[in-house]
């Protein structure tokens, strides 16, 4: 849909894109993902949230997750 590309509401589902944000928001959140390590898996909604806010919401949430999970538990 044209409306959607010109107001910018299109979800980005691009890998590459999110994983370099997921990258951005994991090394400006040190603390967080050594806790998460130690086993506060409950703190990767904190991360998907930060995604999600760098990217105005426009991230795909399943793929933040997925891209997420990879580069902590990996």
């Amino acid at each position: 849909d044209r409306r959607i590309a010109e107001e910018g509401l299109a979800q980005v589902s691009d890998s590459g894109a999110i994983e370099a944000i997921v990258g951005d928001v994991l090394a400006a959140n040190p603390a967080q993902v050594a806790q998460y390590r130690a086993g506060r898996g409950k703190l990767l909604g904190y991360f998907v949230g930060q995604v999600m806010k760098a990217t105005d919401g426009k991230a795909n949430p399943r793929e933040a997750n997925a891209l997420l999970r990879k580069a902590l538990d990996g």
